[in-house]
Formats: structure tokens, sequence, C-alpha cells
């Protein structure tokens, strides 16, 4: 069965579909006990419907992964300094002082990092190993239980990544993709990476987080990579009842259409 699904960016009210095109995707892939599948044949820019209709024939889970091509940004130092405080993202605000540039515009080159976790069918111990295991994107969100088999307590550990190593102090964020105006809670990694956040039983939830260095560049004075990582669950599900298919992909923030006979997933790959 097709999951029409539609990469959007933006929050809240001001959530629209993405503008970019096939070019800027490095990387749309389907991760699964089975191996994986190139999905970037499929993806179809459109102003009016679903960018891509994929078709999931195994059961179990599968991980849904978009990465996208830099592009480059310039925002007023006030908007600028501004989103760096909003996004947690202290060092960049210290090298910007230090540097005597917090009056200067801000720019910089970003680029996606989104996964999507998409239940199809009943859940199995190896679905549980694909959801924790590392993809190996630069910035990475990586669950350390699978969201699909939490505890009574519903906490979610997740430990984020980059360049392949722990990464400290970074702010991770939660959001309910169906009321996305502002996170439901925040909380910075510690020491090894590793965060916790509690996730309600029902809903469609995305996990983000951001990160950004000082380059030296003639187009930008940083680069800066937004992670996201998406799954839901079906209204009065149980913890431990999984849906037919239940999912997520895209924040530049990201929603999937839902089909006959889908349980609204949801899979968020943008900014």
């Amino acid at each position: 069965m097709p999951l029409p699904t539609t990469v959007e960016v933006g929050h809240g009210p001001f959530r629209q579909q993405w503008g970019g095109t096939a070019e800027r995707l490095v990387e749309l892939r389907d991760t699964a006990i089975g191996g994986v599948t190139d999905r970037r044949a499929g993806f179809q820019p459109s102003a009016d419907g679903a960018n891509l209709a994929p078709i999931f024939a195994r059961p179990g889970l599968h991980i849904l992964t978009l990465v996208t091509s830099p592009a480059p940004s310039e925002l007023p130092s006030i908007r600028f300094n501004d989103y760096l405080a909003v996004e947690g993202l202290t060092p960049a605000l210290k090298a910007r002082a230090r540097a005597g540039t917090t009056d200067k515009p801000g720019r910089e080159v970003y680029s996606r990092r989104c996964k999507a976790l998409i239940q199809v069918g009943p859940s199995s111990p190896d679905d549980a190993r694909i959801a924790t295991r590392a993809i190996g994107h630069s910035l990475e969100i990586v669950p350390i239980v699978s969201p699909y088999a939490l505890g009574a307590d519903r906490q979610f550990p997740v430990r984020v990544m980059f360049n392949g190593r722990p990464l400290a102090g970074a702010l991770v964020k939660l959001t309910n993709l169906e009321f996305d105006a502002k996170p439901l809670a925040m909380v910075r990694t510690d020491a090894k990476g590793q965060a916790s956040v509690r996730v309600p039983r029902v809903g469609s939830w995305l996990v983000n987080v951001i990160w950004t260095r000082p380059i030296i560049s003639p187009r930008a004075d940083f680069e800066t990579t937004f992670a996201s990582l998406t799954f839901g669950y079906a209204a009065g599900a149980r913890a431990t009842h999984q849906p037919t298919l239940t999912g997520f992909v895209v924040n530049e923030s990201g929603m999937m259409s839902p089909s006959a006979g889908v349980i609204g997933a949801a899979v968020t790959l943008v900014r």
C-alpha cells in the first residue's frame, strides 16, 4: 500500500510544502531488516500533492531518511542572534562575541539530516535493533530504546552523535506535530551525548536538534546541521501496541498526508 508523504517546512501556522528539488536530495532511503532501498527516484516536487508515495512490501520497522545538500542563508544580526539563542547554539553566540561580529549579519550554510520511524505490522526484536542503530549521519539522533518499546514511565532516551562522537550540550526538543507552534519539552545532552524526554502514548512526535560550527569560507561563517527523528502512535494505542502503519518523515518540519488504511503517522525531516 502506498504511503503518501509530503515534505514541509516551517512550524505552526507557517508550515508549508518544501520548495526543494530532487537535485538537493543527497539521500532519500528506506532502511529495514531486508536492507536499504534508494527512494530518490520516487521524489516528485509538487505544489499540491505528495512528494513521495513509497510502498513498504515487507512488515517490520522502516527508517525513512532524508539528507539535503548545503544551502546558504543570511539573516540580520538581531534575527540571527535570536535564532542562535532559541536553538541553544551558545558556542556560536560566544564565537561571534569573540570575533566582534555580534552586530553583523549572520551567514551560514545549512543542511538537514532527517529520520522517520515507520512501523509496518507488529514489532519484533529485530525492529528494536534497527531503531537503536546509527545510520551514520554527520548529526544524528539515535534512540537508546525504540519509541515503540517504551516502558510505563514513557521515558525516551536518545544519544546525539556529531561526526561519529557523542555531542554534549546540544539542545534536544520534543514537539507534538499536531500542535507544533512550540516544543513540549527541551533538555540538553549530557557529557555522553544523552538526553531523555517523556513521550505521551498517543500522537505524532518530533525530536530535533541543531548544531553549528565556525568555518572559514567566503560565503558563510558557520556550517549548520538540522537533525530530526519522527514517529507516531495511533489514538488509543497501548504502549506495547503497534498500529498497522505508523511513522513520520520530514523537519524542515515534515508531515505525512495519511491515506486510506493508514493511521495518521508522521515523518519529519526539516527546519
